[in-house]
């Protein structure tokens, strides 16, 4: 076995390649990420973007411009209260995607009605979803929305 001398220089300190790196290349650090939306607060979040790209999702699935309200009341059927996405569509066809607290990650429930009248019922929504994002509610109340038959020719 071969010892080195304690004052022989360290070989890998020592390379050109490790006293020509530029400065710049030590000192850029990796950009971080922005934000994703989700990290929104809820009460900016849903005003900011969840109406918006409902609005233009529904245009886009060739329906009519919808009236969306963001808003906390009572539940429709059970009257609890809530925040809601009020959403109003041409023939008296009105829609309410319910969050029972302020976080787009809470339960949700979503009720339907047409000609008028009154939800008599509430269905769960997004309940086996384990991360919530814009476009997975996007897509799926504007999904809920084209099962009515309320979206586009159908």
């Amino acid at each position: 076995m071969t010892e080195t001398p304690s004052n022989t220089p360290d070989p890998v300190a020592t390379s050109p390649e490790a006293k020509t790196a530029p400065p710049e290349a030590k000192a850029a650090a990796p950009k971080a990420k922005p934000p994703a939306p989700e990290d929104k607060p809820f009460d900016a979040f849903v005003p900011e973007l969840l109406l918006p790209a409902l609005i233009k999702e529904i245009q886009a699935y060739g329906g009519p411009s919808p009236e969306l309200v963001f808003e906390q009341g009572a539940m429709p059927v059970v009257g609890a209260d809530c925040w809601m996405v009020r959403g109003k569509l041409p023939g008296e066809r009105r829609f309410w995607l319910c969050f029972t607290r302020p976080d787009i990650s809470s339960a949700k429930t979503i009720a339907l009605t047409e000609g008028g009248g009154s939800p008599s019922l509430l269905e769960s929504f997004l309940i086996d979803e384990k991360k919530m994002t814009l476009q997975l509610l996007v897509s799926r109340v504007v999904q809920r929305l084209n099962g009515q038959k309320w979206l586009g020719p159908n």
